[in-house]
């Protein structure tokens, strides 16, 4: 698996060939440095650390700084492990940068979702509410009962209540990438992805579509770098090329 930190810009939306309307979240992805490798022999699984962000040092630990130093870079904000079945090639101190997805690539975005604070049953749970909303029904919003008094006596866990919203870690997985700059470090991605505008996210290619994939090296220059777009045929185009494929041939015309 390989995968990216980065931060999270915004939504636009984006008119393909035919002029239809795509929702997009806009990524800035990379640069990644690699600041340490982890191997099953030292500690028992295999990822690599990536940092992104610069931060100043005075914001920064001694023993952070000890760490981002021994790899040779300066002190990273946002630092994450990637699992990954290869570590050729990511040695301390590599660059790595957006041309590791392609056009028509899957990913999974993680990032942490807006906090809405404490909020009641309706926003949080999506209770129908009260049916009755006359004066004095008094069972507006609230969430009725919350269990038996004789038996079991006690509140059962698990129980939607109202409570904290949101500023949770989540993951939405089969993102589409649409569109890659690779000049201002841009990724496209259809739909909307978790956490406010500026907030950091973590792109990995999608768990439930991988494939047999190595890490892309920027050994050369960026305008050297060229990404390879996948032709992405939809569902209506393959039904209509499988029917077309079991339609029986016409007869022959008869020659008078």
């Amino acid at each position: 698996m390989i995968g990216l930190l980065g931060r999270k810009l915004g939504m636009t939306q984006i008119f393909n060939k035919d002029g239809r309307q795509i929702p997009v979240t806009v990524l800035e992805i990379g640069p990644c440095t690699v600041l340490q490798t982890k191997s099953k022999e030292t500690d028992g699984y295999q990822a690599v650390q990536l940092g992104f962000s610069d931060q100043k040092e005075k914001s920064a630990t001694k023993p952070e700084l000890g760490h981002f130093k021994k790899a040779n870079v300066s002190p990273k904000y946002f630092v994450r492990e990637i699992r990954t079945a290869s570590l050729e090639g990511l040695a301390p101190g590599t660059v790595l940068k957006v041309n590791n997805f392609s056009v028509g690539d899957w990913v999974d975005v993680t990032g942490t979702s807006i906090g809405r604070g404490f909020q009641g049953v309706v926003k949080r749970h999506h209770f129908k509410g009260g049916l009755s909303k006359s004066h004095g029904s008094m069972m507006g919003r609230v969430p009725g009962s919350i269990g038996a008094s004789s038996f079991p006596s006690r509140v059962v866990k698990g129980m939607r209540m109202a409570g904290h919203l949101g500023n949770e870690r989540v993951t939405t997985q089969n993102l589409r990438v649409i569109k890659i700059d690779l000049d201002q470090n841009l990724m496209a991605v259809r739909g909307s992805v978790p956490g406010p505008k500026e907030s950091y996210v973590i792109v990995r290619e999608a768990i439930k579509k991988r494939r047999p994939r190595t890490w892309r090296m920027p050994d050369q220059g960026i305008e050297d770098l060229k990404i390879e777009e996948k032709k992405v045929v939809s569902k209506k185009a393959k039904r209509a090329e499988a029917q077309k494929a079991t339609k029986p041939a016409a007869p022959a015309a008869k020659k008078k």
